[in-house]
């Protein structure tokens, strides 16, 4: 007998700052968003400061990363409903693990990345990580379509695509997040045959996923998409990708979520 399709909700959220956040409302974010899979950034935890409340949410299993080099910074955080086959969060190489920025984890339809990408604002140095991050993080992902493995890649990505993604592109545009070097990086994954799924499906719809806190930039919706789901193109091919969507109506971070709906 023909095992049945099943939809899942991936949501993936930059939180800044689990802490923070379970401050305010976050279960009944989490009520209303409904994920199987939720992704978020920027927990700013170490193990120690966990509690029960993050660790044991009803029918979920958690999978973690932190950074080892500084406290209160970075990290990341997957509770998933599905049990991966595999999850990992080291990967060889010390100055990119040490700020726990990914996740990846082995599913049988696809392998799923949770991912923090750097931010390029503090200083030139910190731009130049940024970029020597994304193309390590393109070369481990091509490794693993080499082996035939689909891939699903959320999370922050600290840049704006096109003029499109933000509101304010001209005055931005020597600003980190939307340079020229970092846009290309976006423009070299649509290349090489990754979808950004929410365009797939809304190419023109003007939704953001980041405001800053300043200038009422949420309540003018001056903001910035630099959170998305992207796909390798077999899955769109196959019809697996159902809908993409920003979910504006969820507060409680900078950030708002992200989502897909996939069939398994």
């Amino acid at each position: 007998m023909t095992k049945p399709n099943k939809q899942i909700k991936l949501i993936s959220w930059n939180v800044n700052g689990l802490r923070a956040v379970m401050k305010k409302d976050f279960f009944g974010a989490l009520q209303a968003m409904d994920p199987d899979i939720l992704m978020l950034q920027e927990t700013k935890l170490q193990a120690d400061q966990r509690t029960e409340e993050m660790t044991d949410l009803p029918c979920f299993e958690s999978f973690w990363n932190y950074s080892t080099i500084k406290k209160g910074y970075s990290g990341v955080v997957a509770y998933s409903k599905c049990t991966p086959a595999k999850v990992t969060t080291d990967f060889g190489i010390p100055r990119f693990d040490g700020e726990g920025r990914v996740i990846q984890m082995e599913f049988e339809a696809f392998t799923l990345f949770n991912i923090y990408f750097p931010n390029g604002q503090m200083s030139e140095d910190r731009l130049a990580y940024k970029l020597e991050f994304y193309d390590w993080f393109l070369d481990h992902a091509q490794k693993l379509r080499d082996e035939g493995k689909s891939l699903i890649i959320t999370g922050d990505f600290n840049t704006a695509h096109n003029e499109i993604d933000l509101k304010n592109p001209g005055p931005n545009s020597k600003r980190s997040g939307f340079l020229p070097i970092e846009r290309e990086v976006l423009d070299r994954m649509v290349k090489m045959g990754y979808v950004d799924t929410f365009r797939h499906f809304h190419p023109d719809t003007v939704k953001y996923s980041w405001w800053s806190y300043r200038f009422s930039a949420r309540k003018n919706n001056a903001g910035w998409r630099i959170d998305y789901f992207f796909v390798t193109q077999d899955l769109i091919d196959k019809g697996l990708v159902k809908a993409a969507f920003i979910d504006n109506d969820i507060l409680g971070s900078d950030h708002c979520p992200v989502g897909l709906i996939v069939e398994i």
